[in-house]
């Protein structure tokens, strides 16, 4: 019988050599708290416009996204009111822990969000992206 083999955490130091390998516009800093922040520019497609993105890795915690330029319109879909940070996944189709990389499904997300938001803002804000009803989210 094979032994069971627990799939070991991803480190910080790991999670930003994977951001630096995949998406090397991003620049990482340690923040105060230990977190490590992620923040450059992603442009989705040549049309679109190039956005500045900010990720917080917060190790076993779920990572926060936001947009710092350009700024969503207000009212836009898929952002949290009590962060501002975006909703990329519900937490019943996805569990985030530290397997997991960032430079992996968030920011390919990240990506399909500001796809989606895009074609929110030129089609009459109709939303074509998947989504799932839900109330609040834990913090």
């Amino acid at each position: 019988m094979a032994a069971y083999q627990k799939i070991k955490p991803y480190n910080s130091a790991i999670q930003v050599q994977a951001m630096r390998a995949r998406y090397p516009q991003f620049r990482a800093k340690k923040n105060k708290n230990g977190d490590i922040i992620f923040t450059g520019e992603l442009q989705v497609k040549p049309e679109l416009p190039f956005y500045t993105v900010k990720v917080v890795y917060r190790g076993s915690s779920s990572p926060h996204v936001f947009i710092l330029d350009p700024l969503p319109v207000n009212g836009a879909p898929h952002i949290y009111n009590n962060t501002g940070s975006l909703c990329l996944y519900h937490p019943k189709n996805y569990t985030w822990n530290e397997t997991r990389l960032v430079a992996g499904d968030i920011m390919g997300w990240t990506a399909g969000w500001i796809y989606f938001y895009e074609y929110w803002l030129q089609n009459n804000h109709e939303w074509i992206g998947p989504e799932v009803p839900h109330g609040p989210m834990p913090q």
